[in-house]
């Protein structure tokens, strides 16, 4: 049954132009259409306008009075596949231990590549589900998903067939993303070039045969992998179609900004310290910033500079980094929150970062991000609330905010 939202408070992110993402002033600027209607048809957004415009329809009525509707958020980073939570580091930190120190002493990354290798296929693929509804319910209504908890051939397809699994089996849009330069496995600490030998020579063609994922990412940070290191698998995915996304600047800024931009990589995400010339490397270059602002709460690090950035006409987005070691949490309201709590971000800049930027980190805005006829009909329908600002404000609230999702023209029901 097609569905007709009417009596709408105020219609959020329309387009008659869709748009690849927004940036610089622009990102200030939220189309929002009051007392509007939204008709959905076959799973899609097939018009939109002021309710006094509606025309009459064979649908099932949705009255939205004193609600506001907008496109779901689009979680463009994500660890979702895992196999055990890490609650013993996070009682470490408590203690004082830094997230580089828990790593040196074998925790972290490589905990959770031990404890991943040790699960079967099966096992990752229901927790993951369950993952995956869990922050469907909040309102993410597109996502990335990563592997690089297995740091092992075996363990990387692992990975990746479990993220085709949920391709298949979602609701959603999902984007495959092969992280096997997370870290180096213990066992390759003083052999880098060893490691990095077998990302390119055995596990890349292997993925590209199997078509396992989208993009090729690369943490890019002190004692991880080198600006240098960093280029030569960017290139070697690429040859493989993989393209680049990197973490970089989490703790350190070491010119791996400059390397992404070189790469034309999609995205660039974590961003915590910046540096001028890093800000110049991403000015005008087409490279998507991408903010987490959980993992900077959950670490206590700095918040990444969303002002300088949005300041420099870089196009922001904003997403979870969902995982189980420094943001064990899948809340994109929250996300939105803290956006506008801790980098200053204005309610309608964290949602336009939220939605159609992180669409576009992705590579799928022609799909969702915004209100816009042919679009897929993914979208929020929040509770009653005054005015829109009240979804940042009610921080941590995402059911208290989020009334109903509803994935390609249906209600979404677990």
């Amino acid at each position: 049954m097609d569905l007709l939202l009417t009596n709408i408070k105020g219609l959020i992110q329309t387009e008659d132009e869709p748009r690849k993402c927004v940036k610089g002033t622009y990102m200030h600027e939220l189309a929002v259409l009051e007392n509007a209607f939204l008709f959905i048809e076959n799973g899609k957004i097939r018009d939109f306008g002021l309710m006094e415009n509606a025309e009459q329809h064979i649908a099932q009525k949705v009255d939205c009075s004193g609600r506001f509707v907008l496109p779901t958020f689009v979680d463009s980073h994500t660890h979702l596949v895992f196999a055990a939570t890490r609650e013993k580091e996070f009682e470490m930190r408590i203690k004082g231990a830094t997230y580089e120190e828990i790593a040196a002493a074998g925790g972290g990354i490589l905990n959770s590549a031990m404890r991943l290798q040790q699960t079967p296929e099966n096992e990752l693929y229901e927790s993951a589900r369950k993952r995956l509804h869990e922050v469907i319910s909040l309102g993410t209504g597109a996502i990335e998903i990563k592997s690089g908890y297995g740091l092992s051939l075996e363990a990387e397809l692992k990975m990746l067939r479990v993220i085709r699994r949920l391709k298949e089996k979602s609701p959603i849009p999902i984007k495959a993303t092969f992280l096997g330069a997370h870290a180096f496995p213990a066992v390759f600490k003083q052999h880098h070039d060893r490691y990095i030998g077998i990302i390119i020579k055995d596990m890349l063609p292997q993925i590209a045969e199997e078509g396992l994922a989208d993009y090729m990412d690369v943490f890019c940070e002190r004692n991880y992998f080198s600006p240098e290191e960093t280029a030569r698998l960017l290139v070697a995915g690429l040859e493989h179609g993989l393209k680049p996304k990197i973490h970089v600047n989490q703790f350190s800024t070491s010119g791996g900004i400059k390397v992404a931009v070189e790469h034309k990589a999609v995205s660039v995400d974590h961003l915590e310290v910046l540096a001028d010339e890093d800000l110049e490397a991403l000015r005008g270059s087409g490279t998507i910033a991408t903010l987490l602002p959980s993992c900077s709460f959950f670490l206590g690090l700095d918040y990444a500079p969303a002002r300088r950035l949005m300041e420099a006409d870089v196009p922001v987005a904003l997403a979870t980094d969902y995982n189980p070691g420094s943001t064990p949490s899948g809340n994109m309201p929250f996300v939105v929150s803290l956006a506008c709590l801790r980098m200053k971000m204005t309610p309608a800049e964290a949602i336009n970062a939220a939605t159609l930027n992180g669409a576009a980190a992705l590579e799928i805005q022609h799909k969702v991000g915004s209100i816009s006829r042919g679009k897929l009909a993914n979208v929020i329908i929040t509770r009653k609330m005054d005015s829109l600002a009240y979804l940042p404000y009610a921080f941590g609230s995402g059911h208290n905010t989020v009334e109903t999702v509803i994935l390609n023209g249906k209600v979404w029901e677990e």
